[in-house]
C-alpha cells in the first residue's frame, strides 16, 4: 500500500462514506421502500456525491504509484438496479441533455436510471480498491472518473431531477395555487 497524508486519507474515507450513501439511497429508490419520496431523495443524493466529486476535481490529481489498475475481477453487475430504476422511474425517466455545453447545441436523449447506475458503477469500482486498502487506487479512480464521466453524468442527471421535481411542485391547476395561496395568507 502507497503512503499517503492524513488530508487525503481523510478525503478517501469521506469519499467513500459519500459513496456507501449514494448507493443506499438509490438502491432503497429502486427497491421502492418510498415512492412517493424517490425524486427528492435522488435529488438529494446525486447533489451530495456531485459535492464530493467537485472536491475531488479540487484537488492535485492523485497519482498511483502503479500506472496500472489492478484487476478486481468481475464488474459489480449492476442491470437488476437499473431496472428497478427505470420501474421506479416510468413515465419520466427520459430526459433531453446536451452532448457539450461548451462545444455546441448537440443533443442526446438519455435516461435518469442509466444516469443513476452509470455514476453507482464508477463509485462501486473505486470502493473495490479502497475496501482493498489500495486508498491512493481509489482516490485516483474516482478523481479520474468523476473528471472523465460521472461528473458530468451525476450534473445531467441532477438538472433532470430538480426539473422533475420543480414539475411536480409547481405543475398545478391555477385555483388549487389560488386556494393555496389564498389560505396561507390567512393562516
Amino acid at each position: 500500500m502507497t503512503v499517503i497524508d492524513d488530508d487525503l486519507r481523510q478525503m478517501a474515507l469521506q469519499m467513500a462514506a459519500d459513496a456507501r450513501a449514494y448507493l443506499t439511497t438509490v438502491t432503497e429508490v429502486a427497491a421502492g421502500s418510498s415512492p412517493a419520496a424517490a425524486l427528492p431523495l435522488l435529488l438529494l443524493a446525486v447533489s451530495d456525491v456531485l459535492g464530493a466529486g467537485s472536491r475531488l476535481g479540487a484537488i492535485t490529481d492523485v497519482v498511483p504509484v502503479d500506472r496500472f489498475e489492478p484487476d478486481l475481477g468481475p464488474d459489480h453487475d449492476v442491470d437488476p438496479l437499473r431496472d428497478n430504476l427505470a420501474n421506479a422511474l416510468v413515465g419520466v425517466d427520459e430526459y433531453t441533455a446536451v452532448v457539450d455545453p461548451l462545444g455546441g447545441d448537440e443533443t442526446e436523449q438519455l435516461t435518469v436510471s442509466g444516469g443513476l447506475v452509470s455514476v453507482a458503477q464508477a463509485l462501486v469500482q473505486g470502493l473495490r480498491h479502497f475496501e482493498a486498502g489500495r486508498v491512493t487506487e481509489a482516490l485516483w479512480w474516482w478523481q479520474f472518473s468523476y473528471l472523465s464521466d460521472w461528473g458530468t453524468t451525476a450534473a445531467s442527471t441532477l438538472r433532470a431531477l430538480q426539473e422533475m421535481l420543480a414539475h411536480v411542485r409547481l405543475d398545478v391547476e391555477d385555483d388549487v395555487a389560488a386556494e393555496a395561496e389564498f389560505e396561507a395568507l390567512q393562516s
